[in-house]
């Protein structure tokens, strides 16, 4: 429960920078975090794939 309680504060916190940020910044970010989140994904599953 703290757990989520923390993950909605960070949440809110990392919202409420985003709406202060210009919109090409804002989206620009959001690409990179998904490409590292896509890259990451990637990484793991091929990694999985190779220990099996």
């Amino acid at each position: 429960m703290l757990f989520l309680v923390a993950a909605l504060m960070l949440l809110g916190v990392f919202l409420g920078a985003a709406v202060h940020m210009p919109l090409p910044v804002a989206l620009a970010m959001a690409a990179a975090i998904t490409a590292w989140l896509v890259f990451y994904g990637v990484r793991k599953r091929y990694a999985h794939g190779r220990r099996s």
